[in-house]
Parts: structure tokens; sequence; C-alpha cells
């Protein structure tokens, strides 16, 4: 089983780089998502960013049933059923032996270890596009202040190259993690999952208090944009609507911007034989958005609405 404590300023446990991304800050950028989150958010779209370990998770639909990954598994904790793989998650060790002999990728590997050489390497392919677009490099996750170490590196890195830096983050770290960060960031994008502190509690697993806290201590020392995932039952009554708003006005918030719920992750829990806790929860239409955007606009606030 994977130490966390090997992630240190060197190296840090990535699950994705993604390049050309248009909504993770301004312009065009790369996006490097790190893995582990103290958070688990039910209608989450990167489960697979939970851990701070490689994970292994299954694409039945390239299964060819060979049985090789059953028979190279150690632990037994493999077996295969009419709808292909199946593993024991609690048996598994994950050793990735299955993933080093499957011929179809049915099994993968999720989250490598790169150092920010390796990273910065991906990064500067881009760089043409970052001058003509006023973008840079993102560092999201997962929650990326779980390695705060290795983001500190990173971050330092990018600067070193001149580079617009942006910080994507839930808000719950210690202050010192966050504060540490700022000199070398132009942007953090930092999320409001509810004001309420049973709602998120009963949400995420985690108090609202820190992240509040580190909200109010990060406006106006960083241009920062408040994210907003709009969820059905958790955050959309009208009274959670003005409160936002109220507690948007208080800060020096560049914008807000609203996220509204989508199922694109839903596949992703079945790869890691997990439960998608927000399936058949339906998603709001755009007249709906529209509406909630001009509400809260009219407080006198910039919103943006990212789909």
């Amino acid at each position: 089983m994977f130490d966390s404590n090997s992630i240190n300023s060197k190296t840090g446990l990535v699950f994705n780089i993604q390049r050309f991304s248009i909504h993770d800050g301004p312009g065009m950028r790369t996006t490097v998502f790190l893995k582990g989150c103290p958070l688990r958010c039910g209608w989450c779209s990167n489960p697979e960013s939970w851990h701070n370990y490689p994970e292994i998770w299954v694409f039945n639909i390239r299964c060819n049933k060979c049985g090789k990954c059953v028979d190279n598994c150690h632990k037994g904790a493999i077996t295969l059923t009419e709808n292909g793989i199946s593993i024991d998650r609690n048996n598994c060790d994950l050793c990735f032996d299955c993933v080093n002999v499957c011929p179809t990728l049915a099994i993968e590997k999720i989250g490598s270890f790169l150092t920010v050489n390796e990273i910065m390497e991906q990064v500067n392919k881009d760089i043409i596009f970052y001058e003509n677009s006023g973008g840079g490099v993102t560092v999201s996750g997962g929650e990326p202040l779980y390695q705060p170490a290795f983001l500190l590196a990173l971050l330092k890195s990018c600067k070193e190259k001149g580079l617009h830096t942006t910080l994507d983050t839930s808000g719950y770290s210690p202050w010192d993690n966050i504060n540490e960060c700022l000199h070398y960031l132009d942007l953090v994008l930092i999320d409001v999952k509810s004001l309420d502190p049973s709602i998120h509690y009963k949400h995420t697993g985690v108090s609202n208090e820190l992240i509040l806290d580190n909200i109010n201590k990060i406006t106006g020392r960083v241009k920062t944009w408040l994210r907003v995932p709009v969820i059905p039952g958790v955050n959309t009554s009208e009274s959670q609507i003005k409160d936002l708003a109220d507690f948007a006005i208080k800060l020096s918030s560049e914008k807000l911007c609203l996220l509204p719920l989508h199922h694109w992750g839903k596949s992703k829990y079945t790869r890691l034989g997990r439960k998608y806790l927000f399936d058949g929860v339906q998603t709001f239409e755009k007249e709906y958005l529209l509406k909630c955007k001009g509400r809260i606009e009219s407080y006198g606030l910039k919103v943006e609405i990212v789909e």
C-alpha cells in the first residue's frame, strides 16, 4: 500500500494533466490535477481524485475475458463475471500486477508520481497558447493543498517561467499552507458549496468553518473567483441564494461562477466500484440557471455560468 509520506516537494501524485482547458481560469490553460482530497462531495465528478494513493479502475467495455488478471492476482481479489471484471476492493492490495498483464487496458492505474520538472515539460509545450490567450497553469484536484510542499514547488517553478498561475481549491486546508502559496498565485478559484454548516457537513463530510475563514483571508490579497456548485436540494433555495449573494458582496471577489450539477462523472464510480449518490437527481434547465444568475446579479455581482 502507498505511503502518503512519500509525497514531498520533489515528487507529487498526479491523476491527470489536461491541456487546452478553458474553464479553469482566464485564457487557454494547462490544468494539473493532484490526487487526494479530504472532502467527499456526493456530486463529485472526479471520484478518482479522493484517495492520496494510486488506485485501479475498470473499463469492462474493453475486457475480452482472457483471464490474465485473475491468474496474476496473488490475493484472489479478481473474478470474471458475465459483465466482465469484478474486484474485491477490500482484498486488493494495489500491487498493480493485473494492470501490467491486461492486454486491452481494461484495468488501469490511476495516479502517477511525477516530478516538478516532468510536469513542466508538459506545460512548456503550451507556452505559446498562454501568451496568445492570457492563459497559464491551473493546479486542481482533488485538493491541491493536500500536497502542500509539492504544490508550492510547482507554483514556484511556474513563476520562474513567468507564467500566470491559478489554484482551484475547496479551501479546506490549514492557513499556513495557503499563505505560503499566495505569493506565487495570480488567481484563486475557491468553492462555496454551502454556507449552512449542517448542510455542508452532510454533503461533503467536513465542516465549512475553516473554508469560510480561509475565504475571508484570501480575498483582498489575491484575485479570487468564488465557485458555487448548483446542486438541487442542497443549496438552491431562495434564502440560500440570498445568503450567498450577501456573503459575496462582503468580499472583494472578482466574480462568482455557477457550476450546475452534471452527471458526466457517473461512470467513474462504476469503474471504481463505488456508489454514485446523486444518480437520478435531475439537473437544472438552462432557463433556471439564467434566472438564478439574474437574481444574484441584481445584487451588483458579476456572475458567470460555467458548463
